[in-house]
């Protein structure tokens, strides 16, 4: 969670406005409003990760609005942080045991910066002997919360080893982007 890492409770609630979606330009009223947090608080932090080069700063007209910066050089990084820690990530990372046994989870790294180049792109795949009704209960609240289809593929261990072996292109597809783990090692996944 990023608040064992932040103790700004109004930080931390600001990166997880901005990381869930990370193109999104913001008014600083709207930042107060989806914080729930005090005016001069939501400032003075958005101040604050401008200064350190996390967030632009684009006043228009009258207004000023704030986004992340894609050039911050940990900027990747947080994304794979806001991946494991808010959302769809963080509740199969909580439910793993209710999700059944799983040996890898992963999220495309399209679906993390909230790219959808094609309805068929896979943005979650998860491996081993999965509960699919619990895992369709957190993927469809996460859909819900974003307002967007999620597709996601499950299979069992053998299937995967065995096409894997077999040099699937739908799974090599997947195994040869981007990509951030949720559970499980990821040199054991591809190799």
């Amino acid at each position: 969670m990023l608040s064992d890492l932040i103790t700004s409770k109004t930080r931390v609630k600001l990166l997880n406005i901005f990381l869930t979606n990370p193109d999104e330009m913001l008014h600083v009223r709207e930042c107060v409003r989806r914080a729930e947090e005090e005016i001069n608080a939501v400032r003075r932090e958005l101040l604050f990760l401008e200064k350190k080069g996390i967030f632009n700063r684009e006043p228009r007209a009258n207004r000023v609005y704030y986004s992340l910066r894609k050039d911050y050089p940990f900027y990747y990084d947080l994304l794979k942080i806001g991946a494991k820690t808010i959302g769809l990530g963080d509740e199969i990372i909580k439910n793993r045991s209710k999700i059944g046994k799983i040996k890898y989870a992963m999220f495309s790294g399209k679906f993390m910066r909230r790219i959808k180049d094609s309805p068929e792109d896979v943005d979650l795949i998860i491996v081993g002997t999965i509960v699919l009704p619990e895992l369709a209960i957190l993927v469809r609240n996460e859909e819900n919360r974003l307002g967007t289809e999620i597709n996601y593929t499950a299979m069992a261990e053998e299937e995967f080893k065995f096409r894997k072996q077999r040099n699937d292109p739908f799974l090599m597809s997947i195994l040869s982007g981007t990509r951030v783990m949720l559970i499980g090692d990821e040199e054991a996944m591809i190799s």
